[in-house]
């Protein structure tokens, strides 16, 4: 099985001790986002966790630590945009912490290990077409030889990001639009030797040499952990996105990174009571058991492969 740690809330940045009480203890509990008083309890173990994949704009709190993955296969999901404080509002500063995050990440676990994702995209009077472009080159020719590859994707309007995006009177992308910044980013990319994907993207840019994202990936965790998985296309997730079945260990309304555009946080003031009762060495990210919680362990198995096949030989 594939955890995904975590497409709800910044884990790597704000929960890393936990993460690693977690580990050590090999098993995770985590609410249901429909029902919260149903909990399931997730088995950690090596062997039956095929990978894992860390989403994070600051990894920083972790990398004193990796060692203690090292009986895991994992990569990062590793965000790094140039909006400033107006659009990310707690995210320390790109040029004196977060690149050099990146670089340092990128040498410790290797390259292939951290996916660089300029994302999302949005245009308005300040983050222009120019402006983006710019800072792509900018940024690409930094993170270049520490990273394979740059996923990309364009704002989705969710109801809450419609709300909390009202200040930055987002103007609407249109298809000519997405086709020139990507026609601008792919030459960027081959100038500096990586490539581009898109995530959950409808729009065609295989003329520019940018195929469809797979984030939560198998071939790459094929490649990382040097075995075959058994594993198929996640359909709980949008038809669009290419990624494979995975569990999420993380609850929405925790994060503290303050992104205008997040879709995981509906409610500050509900993401700040739950931050309130975080304790590191509780099985769930936030709170305590209650008495009318249920929870049902999770049938979880290994997805590797270990039949031979021709092409091993």
């Amino acid at each position: 099985m594939i955890i995904s740690a975590s497409r709800r809330t910044d884990i790597p940045t704000y929960y890393s001790e936990w993460l690693f009480n977690r580990l050590k203890e090999e098993y995770v509990l985590v609410r249901n986002p429909v029902n919260i008083h149903q909990v399931g309890k997730i088995n950690l173990s090596p062997r039956v966790v095929d990978g894992i994949v860390f989403w994070t704009k600051n990894p920083v709190p972790m990398l004193s630590r990796l060692r203690e993955l090292d009986k895991y296969n994992y990569y990062f999901q590793f965000t790094l945009t140039a909006y400033d404080r107006d659009v990310e509002r707690n995210i320390p500063s790109k040029n004196e912490v977060i690149i050099p995050a990146f670089q340092s990440l990128s040498k410790m676990i290797g390259r292939e290990k951290v996916i660089w994702r300029y994302d999302p995209i949005f245009f308005n009077h300040r983050y222009t077409m120019e402006y983006h472009d710019k800072y792509f080159r900018v940024l690409a020719a930094k993170l270049a030889d520490y990273t394979e590859k740059c996923t990309i994707s364009f704002l989705d309007f969710y109801r809450n990001t419609v709300r909390n995006t009202q200040p930055l009177n987002i103007q609407p992308v249109t298809k000519e639009q997405q086709l020139e910044l990507m026609q601008r980013f792919s030459e960027t990319a081959k100038e500096y030797g990586f490539y581009i994907d898109t995530c959950s993207e409808v729009i065609e840019l295989d003329s520019f040499g940018i195929t469809h994202a797979h984030c939560i990936d198998k071939e790459r965790f094929e490649r990382i952990g040097k075995c075959r998985l058994a594993v198929g296309k996640d359909q709980n997730q949008r038809q669009e996105c290419g990624c494979i079945v995975s569990i999420d260990i993380g609850t929405y309304n925790t994060c503290k990174n303050g992104c205008l555009y997040c879709y995981a946080n509906y409610s500050n003031n509900t993401a700040l009571s739950n931050i309130q009762v975080h304790n590191p060495t509780s099985p769930l990210l936030f709170g305590e058991i209650e008495p009318e919680d249920t929870i049902k362990e999770r049938k979880i198995q290994s997805c590797k492969e270990f039949q031979l096949t021709l092409f091993d030989l």
